[in-house]
């Protein structure tokens, strides 16, 4: 309001400051306030709380300090049933406190006080009952300043202060000396009943007169900084003549002010024009009931009034109880938990409850939880986040990739050896049934289909996604032509035992050639496209499952994956149609039996896996299809090749010409 207004006294708002940089560091965030019966108390109360509220800590009551016993006892039981343990005192010290502290003592012996630095100057303060104030905290600022008087006294005595109206009551007090004003000499005589007479000279006026030369640091430092912003500008040899001019000039000096005092201070007046002051934060420790002393914990320093640091306050002798009290509304909210504000109107009282799926809390009192990156989750303890899991069919890590690649290779190397069987009797009857070369040409699409188990294990990358689907299903696709040529062909071989058939001339090995060339291009064209226009690639799906990132493969283009599926499916259906009208044909042996039984497992097979493989994700949908591969063609196999090798192996009299025909 006033331009030419300084301080030089401290600010309040720097002891609240301190307050709460103290409640902070210790976690207090549920306090209480007793204030002084008067305006001040009010007023400082009302300030310390918003900017406590600020700051998130909240005020539970606050009480005035009055005479009225009633009143007080009711106030001390409030205390003791709050959980507020730190009591803060505001306004000015009062014997108010005496009383109240001596009421009800146990009600206080779990509370800490601490004390603005208005109370530093507390007295009587052995009459403060020491189970209540004892290990309190009292904020200072720095002390009083020492003025050397041996300058001023050095030649003075009583005749020379005549005329001083300020020494001459200290004359007629401190030595009852006659003044030559009568009436004062009366009025002195009267008020302090003393009985004065004539002094010329005392020789411990020196000595009397230093025992009043301490001054408030403010005081000493108003002086100072008038004297050096008037030095300053009579030095500069200004214009005084006009008062205006003078105190305007003055003014200027005083707001560029800087300087350092006797004592070492730095002088000069901050954006507020205050001159910045340390704060001192002391403990008050009783060690009997009449001897204290102060300990100095930590200096609020200046300009920015940031603490250093809180040492050793973990020792017990600072603490009633011998440890840090808590000074909380609720508990803190562990790591992992976050803040549920309820119905209080205090943001100081809440539930603590668990973060979502998902998200973290990694600090105590976190208000909101963090949601963890898409390649990480929360541990266990909901505290900080780790990197998901990564599933796939893993040869280290699945115990079914074993049985897999075990049963793949066990099955690959049989129909190697039936293979072999069927290449070491060539010239039997039973192997020359319904065309060899299908046969051979079959049994090495089987071993194949074996194979490309291997493709759908590990770790998938994009070339491995691309083969897969596309190697199974050309595979397929030829094993199946394989059979629907047999079929065809067996339906043929019947027609054309008949005399002057016409069908004879589809006998041979061009049909079946064709077939299988044409329906197997069929699907080489559809994988082709395909992989042309939209290839399946590697991919991470890091939202289906909580906590892992699935590694798989996409299928690029859906139509292309489901064609492939499809047109194989339609060959299989064609194929068991075909050998299913031709299973009753006469013949004593009739491969269209086993043909259509085979397709039948074969069928059946892979309509089973359609609902499992649209159930599932991840490795398990990739352990449906391995299933469903290693299973189908397991089925043909031993549906077609098994009854062969019997008679082979087992029964070769009925491998003869006289037997099969």
């Amino acid at each position: 309001m006033y331009t030419t207004f300084f301080r030089v006294t401290p600010m309040d708002r720097v002891s609240y400051i301190a307050i709460i940089k103290l409640l902070q560091h210790f976690g207090w965030n549920w306090v209480g306030i007793i204030t002084s019966w008067d305006g001040s108390g009010d007023e400082e109360s009302q300030e310390l709380s918003k900017m406590m509220s600020q700051h998130g800590i909240c005020t539970d009551y606050i009480i005035p300090l009055t005479a009225d016993t009633l009143g007080n006892i009711r106030r001390l039981r409030i205390i003791r049933e709050s959980a507020a343990k730190v009591i803060i005192m505001c306004g000015t010290s009062t014997t108010n406190f005496y009383y109240f502290a001596h009421l009800i003592p146990s009600a206080l012996e779990n509370v800490t006080f601490i004390f603005p630095p208005s109370w530093s100057k507390l007295t009587n303060i052995h009459y403060v009952n020491n189970t209540s104030t004892n290990c309190s905290f009292i904020f200072v600022w720095p002390g009083e300043k020492s003025l050397n008087m041996d300058v001023y006294t050095d030649g003075v005595n009583f005749s020379s202060c005549i005329n001083d109206p300020i020494l001459e009551d200290f004359w007629v007090f401190e030595f009852h000396c006659l003044s030559s004003k009568k009436l004062k000499n009366q009025c002195f005589e009267i008020l302090h009943n003393i009985s004065a007479k004539p002094c010329t000279d005392v020789k411990e006026f020196s000595f009397r007169l230093s025992t009043y030369t301490t001054l408030p640091s403010y005081v000493y430092r108003a002086v100072y900084v008038l004297a050096n912003a008037l030095h300053g500008m009579y030095m500069k040899k200004k214009n005084k003549s006009k008062q205006n001019v003078f105190q305007y000039r003055l003014h200027k000096y005083v707001r560029t002010l800087h300087y350092m005092d006797p004592t070492g201070a730095d002088i000069y007046f901050n954006e507020r024009r205050e001159v910045p002051t340390d704060l001192m934060l002391q403990s008050w420790i009783f060690f009997n009931n009449t001897h204290y002393s102060y300990r100095t914990i930590s200096i609020i320093q200046s300009p920015d009034y940031v603490p250093e640091p809180f040492i050793n306050m973990s020792d017990p002798v600072f603490w009633k109880r011998g440890k840090i009290p808590e000074s909380r509304c609720s508990d803190p909210c562990l790591p992992g938990s976050r803040k549920k504000f309820g119905s209080s109107i205090h943001k100081c009282c809440y539930e603590c409850v668990s973060c979502s799926e998902g998200e973290i809390s990694n600090i105590s009192d976190s208000e909101n939880c963090m949601k963890c990156p898409d390649d990480e989750w929360p541990n266990e303890k909901k505290d900080r986040c780790v990197p998901k899991l990564v599933e796939f069919l893993s040869y280290t890590d699945d115990h079914i990739v074993a049985v897999f690649s075990a049963v793949s290779i066990f099955c690959f190397l049989l129909t190697g050896l039936i293979l072999g069987i069927f290449i070491h009797y060539w010239d039997t009857p039973i192997v020359k049934a319904n065309n060899r070369n299908l046969s051979y040409l079959l049994l090495v699409s089987i071993m194949l289909s074996f194979l490309c188990v291997f493709l759908f294990l590990g770790h998938p990358v994009d070339v491995t996604c691309m083969l897969r689907v596309t190697s199974f299903g050309v595979i397929f696709s030829v094993a199946v032509s394989t059979l629907l040529a047999k079929s065809i062909m067996v339906c043929i071989a019947f027609k054309a035992t008949k005399p002057g058939s016409p069908w004879r001339k589809w006998m041979g090995a061009k049909l079946p050639n064709f077939i299988i060339c044409v329906f197997s291009l069929v699907q080489i064209i559809i994988c082709v496209t395909w992989l042309s226009i939209s290839p399946p690639f590697q991919d991470q799906d890091i939202h289906y499952y909580q906590g892992k990132i699935i590694i798989q493969c996409n299928e690029g283009s859906v139509i292309g994956f489901y064609s492939v599926l499809g047109y194989m499916g339609l060959l299989a259906a064609m194929s068991f149609i075909i050998a299913f009208l031709a299973r009753t044909l006469p013949d004593s042996f009739n491969e269209a039996k086993y043909i259509t039984f085979s397709m039948l497992v074969f069928c059946s097979v892979w309509i089973a896996m359609i609902p499992a493989y649209l159930s599932t994700r991840g490795k398990y949908m990739v352990a449906v299809e391995v299933f469903a591969i290693i299973t189908s063609s397991t089925g043909l196999l031993g549906c077609i090749f098994f009854p062969k090798c019997y008679i082979i192996l087992i029964r070769p009299a009925l491998n003869t010409k006289t037997v099969i025909r």
